[in-house]
């Protein structure tokens, strides 16, 4: 007789951890019966393509769509969240309480909480931790420390072989979805930082990463994972040493590389004079449309003012662009950001230095990411009993 091993990962449209004990709260107050109820009644009313539905105004819908208990659970979903949790899309919340017993009938009718659901809400550390542990968060991780900072399709091929393997999806958009829903819940709880796409791990993120409850693997994983969060580090720190002390016009052409790298065509460093504040043209493809973009590279450690923003937008007449960038290994002054996409004037993108190095990082340029593997024994193998076929 063969044991099955135990299938994680199994909530779909995975919450956020705040969500849940918003909704917690909200619905020890009610029967399970009327918060499907509810459930149904926005599904009933999802709309068509030709006839779509605005969701994005409770404050409107709930008495437009909803009447009786279903739009007085609505209303205290959304004025009892301080209007954070969107009555339309907790389904996937409602699967995670009724999938781990957070709730339970009472005897008068009305849902309440269970031992779980109490840990939940008080933030017991034992009970999210076997929560998290059900949903594969540790693991992800654990995935992520060996190559972070990392974009949710560097996390994709090794996502989904953990979920072929531990969980009953099987088709690349559930791989896709079921990973970015729960990096959403892993940064807001501090374990990993998002900067644009990239995803990194923060201190915080690596301890918790450290599997539990085998006490062989805890220690040696917490050390590779801190190990390898150190290094790279270290080497963010390098690259930015590096950056500030290269030659100007040699960093010029490493923005060149860089655009090239993503996808910019027509790239070209201009002359060291005679520029009118431009370092780098390139052409862009938007849509069905080629736009024309100047870049202005400062390799400057402090802030950079509007000045140099209002320069830059004024000569974009005279090399035919439509918009600028300005690149810095600094930052930019209070401000700049507002006056960067003014409304009815020219947009300029602002890079400062912490945003260039997570570029660079993304495209691989002045840099080589090199995967980490990790081998641990599979210990839920060991429990399977073998088929044997008895012989007279």
């Amino acid at each position: 007789m063969t044991t099955s091993r135990p299938r994680i990962v199994r909530t779909p449209l995975f919450p956020t951890y705040s969500e849940v004990s918003a909704l917690l709260k909200v619905f020890q107050h009610y029967r399970k019966a009327q918060v499907l109820s509810l459930i149904k009644a926005l599904h009933n009313q999802v709309g068509t393509v030709k006839n779509n539905v605005d969701w994005s105004n409770p404050d409107q819908w709930i008495n437009e769509k909803l009447q009786g208990d279903d739009r007085q659970l609505a209303t205290d979903i959304w004025q009892q969240s301080q209007r954070k949790v969107n009555p339309r899309h907790i389904y996937g919340a409602y699967l995670f309480i009724a999938g781990f017993d957070l709730l339970d009938n009472h005897s008068n009718g009305l849902w309440q909480l269970t031992a779980a659901g109490e840990g939940f809400l008080k933030n017991q550390p034992d009970i999210i931790r076997q929560l998290d542990e059900a949903e594969g968060l540790p693991q992800l991780l654990a995935i992520l420390a060996t190559c972070s900072p990392a974009r949710r399709g560097d996390l994709l091929e090794e996502w989904s072989e953990f979920l072929l393997e531990n969980s009953n999806y099987k088709t690349p958009s559930t791989f896709k979805d079921t990973l970015s829903r729960r990096l959403g819940n892993l940064v807001e709880r501090g374990y990993v930082s998002r900067e644009g796409n990239s995803y990194s791990i923060t201190s915080k993120g690596v301890d918790y990463a450290a599997p539990q409850g085998i006490q062989r693997t805890p220690a040696a994983h917490h050390s590779v994972a801190n190990a390898v969060k150190a290094y790279n580090d270290t080497q963010m720190a390098a690259l930015r040493s590096q950056l500030e002390s290269m030659d100007p016009y040699r960093f010029e052409a490493l923005i060149k590389d860089l655009l090239e790298a993503m996808d910019y065509e027509n790239v070209e460093v201009t002359k060291q004079s005679g520029d009118k504040g431009v370092d780098v043209t390139a052409n862009f493809q938007f849509g069905i449309t080629e736009i024309k973009e100047v870049v202005q590279v400062k390799r400057h450690r402090g802030n950079l003012g509007r000045p140099v923003l209002d320069q830059l937008r004024g000569v974009l007449p005279l090399h035919g662009a439509l918009r600028g960038t300005i690149i810095t290994i600094g930052g930019f002054a209070k401000g700049c950001k507002d006056v960067a996409l003014f409304p009815g004037a020219a947009p300029i993108t602002l890079i400062d230095g912490d945003k260039l190095i997570e570029l660079l990082v993304k495209h691989n340029v002045a840099v080589k990411q090199k995967k980490l593997t990790l081998i641990e024994i599979d210990d839920s193998y060991f429990l399977d009993e073998p088929e044997t076929s008895l012989t007279e």
